[in-house]
């Protein structure tokens, strides 16, 4: 099996550069290759998928690096007062994010850009060839639903460059690295990084307030907090049951690719855990004087009044919504209403899961969530 060395040198010899960076990313990749030699039991497919993977990843490092090297003016671009998506997935987040993507005045990171980041997309003439020809698919369903190629995407993929991702125990049962991921990991260098190749992408572009969405940064706000101290939240609520086993099938659809061996208790375990210390994480980072930082939108509200509910957070925002902004908004639900399939439901039996005895694990942050969703 493939060593962090021999990862390291097939990144060189692939880019012809040797500078990494800071090297806060070596102990992420030592036990993420460990816990995938170790544990997650790959196919050939999961072999080639992840090796691939990661040797890219690293090729990025090596390109974002050489971009500062002979460009060192990219870290003047100012990063100021992101607005930050959050909440357990399956909770109408996406939703969010592609609405947000709808303002003209906003900036994003797009699909195509976030798993490669280089070269910085003003230094690129005509057609960029990061741009799919086609539509494109959002991976991750039973049934994939189309997206827009230039639509927004999570972070997974920036902070995958620090090796510190849920990205990755998403495509692999990798346990010992997604207990060292939220327990023992300091992931303040994985969003400096992040910061640093958001710098990058807005090189050359106009100054625009970020807009940004990931579930999984509610495990991590201090850290996040650390590097984007003025960042603001806007949170999305849902039941925490009706999101645990839609989660869960999530990872065993993806996971199933590239094993033969699922194992659908373990995943089922695996995200009752990660979310609700996500959750207890979050209800004390609000806590703890930031409660006033934070927008709060539920599920039920964004279904039934999509765009009244994006007039509130600007409005909280103190941000005007263009008229062009509103019509792109009502066009996209328009379009994603026709297009959206029927949802389906996963025998909780089969991860393990009772649904009823989660629920006691929810309950604070159930009626913090009610709170905050009433004012």
């Amino acid at each position: 099996m493939p060593t962090t060395q021999d990862m390291l040198e097939k990144a060189v010899a692939a880019t012809g550069l040797e500078d990494f960076g800071d090297d806060s990313f070596r102990e992420g990749l030592r036990v993420l290759l460990d816990s995938l030699n170790r544990e997650a039991r790959l196919n050939a497919e999961g072999e080639r998928f992840f090796y691939d993977r990661i040797v890219r990843y690293l090729g990025q490092r090596l390109q974002v690096e050489d971009w500062y090297r002979r460009h060192p003016e990219i870290d003047d671009v100012p990063i100021v007062g992101p607005l930050i998506g959050i909440g357990l997935p399956r909770t109408g987040s996406t939703a969010l994010s592609i609405l947000m993507a709808q303002d003209p005045a906003v900036r994003y990171l797009r699909r195509w850009e976030s798993s490669q980041p280089c070269p910085p997309p003003s230094t690129v003439s005509g057609v960029d060839p990061r741009i799919p020809v086609d539509k494109g698919e959002m991976v991750g369903t039973r049934h994939h639903v189309p997206v827009d190629k230039h639509g927004p995407m999570e972070c997974h993929e920036l902070m995958a460059l620090d090796f510190k991702s849920h990205l990755f125990h998403s495509f692999a049962q990798i346990p010992t690295y997604s207990a060292w991921l939220v327990n023992d990991a300091d992931l303040a260098s994985t969003f400096a990084y992040q910061r640093r190749v958001m710098k990058l992408l807005q090189w050359g572009e106009p100054t625009r307030p970020w807009r940004l969405k990931t579930p999984s940064h509610v495990l991590f706000l201090d850290s996040l907090d650390k590097i984007f101290p003025d960042a603001r939240f806007v949170m999305t609520h849902r039941d925490p049951t009706d999101v645990i086993l839609s989660v869960a099938e999530l990872y065993a659809d993806i996971t199933g690719r590239y094993t033969d061996h699922i194992d659908r208790p373990y995943i089922g375990q695996l995200n009752v855990e990660h979310w609700t210390l996500g959750m207890h994480r979050t209800m004390g980072f609000r806590a703890d004087g930031k409660d006033h930082r934070f927008y709060d939108i539920d599920f039920r509200a964004m279904q039934a009044d999509p765009v009244g509910q994006m007039k509130g957070l600007y409005g909280w925002l103190g941000e005007p919504v263009s008229e062009e902004f509103e019509r792109r908004m009502h066009a996209w639900w328009t379009t994603a209403a026709q297009e959206r399939e029927p949802s389906r439901k996963a025998d909780p039996i089969a991860f393990g899961l009772d649904l009823e005895r989660i629920r006691p694990a929810f309950a604070q942050y159930v009626t913090c969530a009610e709170r905050w969703t009433a004012r």
